[in-house]
């Protein structure tokens, strides 16, 4: 009985590390190969993020809409995708969706209004930041249509070559994921600086990543 337990366990771990190692990544491929799910400037990048809550101890599982708005080189830049608030009502507290937005959004991504709004205009006036008001419906008029949005940077800002200013190269690498960790093996892997100042990959914080959509 003991050896057939052994063996049940053993081709458990088998299948699980074929399913890991080869046909998770040949499906990936397969995948991000295809015109709808294929990396590119505006794709849609859903994640999931399973971690300890802080406060309670237990594990939680936060929910992510990214929009590529740049890709340089090995360099993809990625904004959260998340709603404005409305008439003092806090829509979002965080960066982070529901599960109900989440899932509804992989099926209706292309459907809804989202809005790319510079993180500038998010804090003029004697507005509450983060909030639907006057400026913003004038400036970006589609906003009347949905409060979905993500945060830009304008144009002239974008494949730039890096900056050698060390607070310039900090604020640049805020957001920026491998293009390379995305197409070959569906992670999503930060650029960083380490104590030295130079850029490297934090693989130790990868992230799968749920679906790509077009």
């Amino acid at each position: 009985m003991k050896k057939i337990l052994i063996i049940s366990l053993l081709a458990l771990i088998s299948i699980y590390a074929f399913k890991q190692m080869i046909y998770n990544p040949y499906i990936w491929k397969q995948t991000i190969n295809s015109p709808e799910h294929k990396l590119q400037i505006g794709s849609f990048i859903f994640n999931k993020r399973t971690g300890v809550n802080g406060g309670s101890q237990s594990i939680q599982t936060d929910h992510f809409i990214f929009k590529v708005i740049e890709i340089n080189g090995d360099h993809v830049r990625l904004s959260v995708v998340r709603q404005l608030s409305k008439n003092n009502t806090i829509s979002q507290s965080d960066f982070s969706t529901t599960k109900e937005h989440f899932e509804y959004l992989k099926k209706h991504i292309n459907e809804i209004t989202v809005t790319g709004i510079l993180t500038r205009d998010l804090f003029v006036g004697n507005y509450e930041p983060y909030t639907m008001n006057d400026y913003l419906l004038k400036k970006y008029p589609s906003l009347e249509k949905s409060r979905y949005y993500f945060e830009d940077i304008p144009e002239d800002m974008k494949n730039l070559p890096l900056p050698t200013d060390h607070i310039k190269l900090l604020d640049y690498f805020s957001s920026i994921y491998s293009k390379k960790e995305i197409i070959e093996n569906g992670n999503l892997v930060l650029w960083v600086l380490n104590n030295s100042g130079n850029p490297e990959l934090a693989k130790n914080s990868a992230e799968d990543i749920d679906l790509i959509q077009n």
